[in-house]
């Protein structure tokens, strides 16, 4: 009965399956066993970095974007791709039920808790992935479209490389751990961009914040869809052996990019190193708009996380695309106070040579990155005092050559006091600063 209802392009899948599972596509492989990450005393740093404009496919920047990744949560977008198919093909309805066997009822948390023999729909399947990382629901839509979870994953895989995810292997739904479920991050934004140019009538699903179930309300593990101006998606994902993985996507004057995240040391770092790959690549784009050559690279300070990676209680730490259209609009949501685009006008930035702004009494200053031209040294003044308004706001941007061609941008006339706490909350969001002493 269940062939019975697939598309003809899940038949062909189907089709591929059996000869795909008995030649071992689900299985460890001996290339996947020597991959450095892969082996835990590996010394490979685990993060992993793309971003790329959605329109296009462009990528704008990539760090280590195609080396193998534990993708954990991350997963479930590709269990979700699945389940839009299914229901944009007529095969599911959102009202449809969705079983939970003992199997799907047993996964480890993050999960509902369901037990063995309950049900939920199509529409609370899909929320409790999206916003809670509900591994037993994830499960249950695998056994629900592919009869059994490991015959799902191995359409999930035969899926990918449609898709053009080379390098990706999946065996479990959820993205719990297994050592055979590999990905990158450029296979990752492969699949984020197709999610939502192939389905964008359920791309907002991935906006969701929470909702209400069965009498409790389930609050989602995406800060940056609250804290983000413009940003509404996807997904995110822990494990001990993966760090903290987002998969994410934000919009802003009519352009969309989407980046992906692997390897955070915390849920902190990887949400300020998501903001961040989005505010610089919106400012790049704008800028090469106005004719100028410049990368993400060029303007990003680049520190990856360091450190022991803190074990949470539960899994969740917290072909062709030319002429394909991707319908969705800015996120509606006012910016907060603080969030000031840093694209602004540069007559707003102080510098040296202009008319200064109020001085504040004080012979102290702080130095925010060195760059190869002052054009990105004033760049980097306006993105420090539009983020860090509250602590230099009455200081004078300044750009100071130095020796070897390089350009200092600096805020001058500050006190002593002032100059070390403005250091202290532009260092504790993974930007460049030092303090300079009167001379």
């Amino acid at each position: 009965m269940f062939a019975k209802f697939m598309s003809a392009r899940f038949v062909l899948a189907a089709a591929g399956l059996a000869s795909a599972l008995m030649c071992g596509l689900a299985a460890p492989t001996t290339a996947a066993a020597q991959i450095p990450y892969l082996q835990m005393n590996s010394a490979e740093p685990k993060y992993a970095a793309i971003v790329i404009d959605a329109n296009s496919g462009e990528m704008l920047y990539d760090k280590r974007a195609d080396s193998p990744r534990y993708p954990a949560s991350v997963t479930k977008v590709m269990t979700l791709y699945l389940t839009f198919e299914a229901l944009s093909e007529g095969r599911l309805k959102l009202t449809d039920r969705v079983p939970f066997s003992s199997r799907a009822a047993a996964q480890a948390p993050t999960k509902l808790g369901l037990p063995a023999g309950d049900s939920i729909s199509v529409d609370e399947a899909i929320r409790a992935m999206t916003v809670k990382s509900a591994n037993d629901a994830a499960v249950a839509m695998a056994e629900r479209l592919g009869g059994s979870e490991s015959r799902f994953a191995a359409l999930m895989t035969l899926r990918g490389q449609e898709l053009g995810m080379r390098n990706s292997r999946f065996v479990n739904a959820s993205g719990l751990p297994d050592s055979r479920q590999i990905s990158t991050a450029r296979d990752l934004a492969i699949l984020s961009r197709a999610t939502m140019r192939d389905f964008p009538q359920y791309y907002s699903y991935f906006s969701i914040t929470g909702f209400n179930f069965r009498g409790n309300y389930v609050r989602g593990h995406n800060r940056l869809l609250t804290n983000m101006p413009g940003f509404d998606g996807l997904k995110t994902g822990y494990t001990n052996a993966s760090g903290y993985n987002l998969a994410g996507s934000a919009v802003r004057d009519g352009r969309r990019l989407i980046a992906v995240v692997l390897g955070g040391s915390s849920t902190a770092w990887r949400d300020n190193n998501m903001e961040d790959l989005l505010t610089t690549g919106f400012d790049v784009l704008k800028r090469r708009s106005h004719g100028e050559r410049t990368t993400i690279a060029s303007n990003l300070y680049e520190d990856e996380p360091t450190g022991p990676i803190m074990r949470p209680s539960s899994e969740e730490g917290d072909g062709d695309q030319a002429g394909l259209k991707i319908v969705l609009t800015d996120n509606p949501r006012p910016p907060p106070s603080l969030k000031v685009s840093p694209t602004l006008k540069a007559a707003q930035v102080p510098v040296k040579g202009a008319k200064p702004a109020p001085k504040a009494k004080g012979e102290w200053g702080v130095q925010v990155g060195a760059f190869k031209s002052k054009g990105l040294a004033r760049d980097q003044l306006m993105i420090v005092r539009s983020r860090f308004s509250k602590f230099v706001s009455d200081a004078e941007g300044a750009v100071e050559g130095a020796a070897g061609g390089s350009f200092r941008a600096q805020f001058q006339g500050l006190t002593a006091e002032a100059a070390r706490g403005a250091c202290q909350a532009i260092t504790a969001k993974r930007q460049p600063c030092m303090v300079l002493a009167p001379r």
